[in-house]
């Protein structure tokens, strides 16, 4: 494991140090852009972009070999609660295209620490994508016809984020609300519990109005 510590150079003065995963993770954050500048403690200059670019050696084992045909440094920032079978991410991770899948390997929680896993999307699953600056929303096919469901990918660069969508032939532009959410079980359940609630306040005041109406006459 990389155990490089960098400064990062915040208005002319050196924060730190911070490691590889650290940086990543503020980078994802927002908390620092691809812009800033780091000095690592041998000396050496680099940018944040510059760092997250360079590869990674993420080794979850594998059921299959194919051949690699992209590689990107990737995160997963936004995932869908009814997604199964997904990991849930944290921090940096591998987005790999080979063979008609999207491979994403990373870091998950495995009770107090930490476990590499990964997990394969057939390109044939993604039904919508689109590219949001240097994000990529993915939205899948659900099993037995349910809503689709959403997966945003921080991909780190608008460059990256273009040719990772570029890969999958099968995926269209996405033409749902603006804010990229497919309705989900609980979003019908909180529906229609808001509509059964004016339901009863509009029973009431009926109810109220026929009451004065008696107390009139």
């Amino acid at each position: 494991m990389d155990q490089t510590q960098y400064h990062v150079v915040l208005e002319g003065r050196k924060v730190g140090p911070y490691d590889r995963r650290t940086v990543v993770g503020m980078r994802i954050k927002k908390t620092l852009t691809s812009d800033h500048v780091l000095i690592g403690t041998d000396g050496s200059q680099l940018t944040v972009g510059e760092l997250i670019g360079q590869p990674r050696a993420f080794n979850p084992e594998r059921s299959s070999v194919s051949i690699v045909q992209a590689t990107y440094t990737a995160a997963v920032v936004a995932l869908d609660a009814r997604l199964i079978g997904i990991p849930a991410f944290k921090g940096e991770a591998e987005a790999r295209v080979q063979g008609g899948v999207l491979r994403i390997a990373g870091r998950r929680r495995s009770g107090l620490g930490w476990k590499e896993d990964r997990f394969k999307l057939p390109f044939a699953d993604v039904v919508h994508a689109r590219v949001r600056g240097t994000q990529v929303d993915l939205w899948m096919r659900a099993p037995q016809k349910g809503p689709l469901q959403r997966m945003t990918l921080e991909m780190f660069t608008p460059e990256a984020a273009g040719e990772l969508v570029d890969w999958l032939p099968s995926a269209t532009p996405w033409t749902g609300d603006p804010l990229g959410h497919a309705p989900s079980v609980s979003d019908t359940r909180t529906m229609w519990m808001a509509a059964a609630g004016v339901a009863g306040v509009a029973i009431v005041v009926v109810i109220l109005f026929a009451l004065l109406q008696r107390r009139v006459i």
